[in-house]
């Protein structure tokens, strides 16, 4: 996702859900240290409430048969949630902020959620667009490089010799 696609302001317009998907996924994937340590730089720090506590629960996994095949349930995953709600930015209203997460981190899926509440609003989207998505999709990048060059270095390309008495 480009990153003029996050900077966009607005409503619900197709771009700024594609943006939001993109950097609610950003989030999702980040390391809970990471997403720690990048919030401890966020100043202002904006208040919320809990809309919804992060709790954890399990979510069902399902696959498809070959991938494209029928599909099957997998197995469970455990999955965190959280909902806060920012009474700053978009009107007299607020924001709010979702996230859902991998595991059982609470302060992850908190902070995600807050994260996802600030990226809501014009006025603060564009600094936390550059201090916090930028920084984690650029280490994610990094990860996703660094694992296709090691899986890379265990490739093995097999080919068919012609054996010459199968010749007539």
């Amino acid at each position: 996702m480009p990153d003029d696609a996050i900077k966009k302001a607005g409503g619900d317009a197709p771009d700024d859900t594609a943006a939001r998907r993109a950097w609610m996924a950003v989030l999702a994937k980040a390391g809970a240290d990471e997403i720690q340590s990048l919030w401890e730089a966020v100043e202002p720090k904006p208040e919320y409430t809990f809309l919804r506590r992060p709790e954890p629960g399990l979510m069902m996994v399902q696959a498809r048969a070959g991938g494209t095949g029928s599909r099957f349930n997998a197995g469970e995953m455990t999955v965190t949630r959280c909902a806060v709600h920012c009474p700053v930015g978009d009107g007299p209203r607020g924001v709010t902020g979702f996230a859902w997460i991998a595991g059982r981190n609470r302060r992850h899926a908190e902070l995600a959620a807050v994260f996802d509440a600030l990226l809501q609003m014009p006025e603060r989207r564009t600094a936390i667009d550059g201090a916090v998505i930028a920084p984690l999709r650029a280490a994610q990048a990094a990860r996703r490089a660094d694992s296709a060059r090691k899986a890379a270095a265990t490739r093995v390309d097999f080919f068919t010799m012609v054996r010459g008495e199968d010749e007539k």
